[in-house]
């Protein structure tokens, strides 16, 4: 993979407990943080032969990151940058699942484990791309393409698969595009990408990370799970989704 992007990929591969600890010491706001990012997406992401793991930017972005500038660090993700995959509810975002079926409404509620992270200080900058309906819409569906995203690129090979479902959130932490992503995996739709983009992805025991707000396929088998660059920085984002 080339770095497209050289002036901001240090903070963009940065971990997730550094990001903290370098936003509780003020080496940099909340608000500096998402524009480095949001600056990462549009440069590598979105635009011609973008890898367009990101399929929508919330709509209050800024204000999520001046709020957390605005008081004082009290989560353990305070101001910190965080991609939901598109099947989970999170107000602001589409919550389409890929599918231009949901494309238009009005997410009103976050799903639980957006709550959860909320309450934990993140910032739910965006949504990411997927297999359209997480992948059950059909037997011969295409890995990391949906109707509303397009078709995920690999960073390290664009034509390679990025795999499926959570192709996005996969892409998008290979990329350095964001620290923490959260993707659900009902089977192999998290460490399928994961493996394929090269980062950590676990799925958690069923029921340990609540359902409620995502799209469902399979309730003895969907899990909401954590993908990262780390172990450490995925069982952060782990511990806070079931806590």
């Amino acid at each position: 993979m080339t770095e497209p992007d050289v002036s901001t990929a240090d903070v963009g591969f940065t971990s997730a407990y550094d990001l903290v600890e370098g936003r509780r010491a003020g080496d940099f706001t909340s608000v500096e943080l998402v524009s480095t990012l949001l600056h990462r997406i549009q440069t590598i992401d979105d635009c011609d032969g973008g890898i367009q793991s990101v399929l929508a930017i919330s709509t209050d972005l800024m204000d999520q990151a001046e709020s957390c500038d605005s008081r004082e660090a009290t989560g353990q993700l305070h101001g910190i940058p965080v991609l939901v995959k598109d099947n989970i509810q999170a107000i602001g975002l589409p919550g389409t699942a890929g599918s231009l079926a949901l494309a238009g409404r009005t997410v009103a509620e976050d799903a639980e484990l957006v709550s959860r992270l909320r309450a934990a200080g993140a910032n739910i900058i965006g949504a990411t791309n997927l297999s359209e309906w997480a992948n059950i819409r059909s037997s011969k569906s295409t890995s990391g393409w949906s109707a509303v995203g397009g078709l995920t690129a690999n960073p390290w090979i664009h034509k390679h698969s990025a795999g499926g479902s959570s192709s996005g959130s996969g892409s998008a932490v290979a990329a350095g595009l964001i620290t923490l992503a959260v993707g659900t995996e009902t089977d192999g739709s998290i460490i399928c990408p994961a493996s394929l983009n090269g980062c950590v992805g676990i799925k958690p025991t069923v029921g340990l990370v609540p359902t409620q707000g995502i799209i469902p396929i399979s309730a003895h088998q969907d899990s909401p799970g954590p993908m990262a660059r780390s172990v450490k920085d995925a069982a952060l984002l782990l511990e806070i989704m079931s806590a």
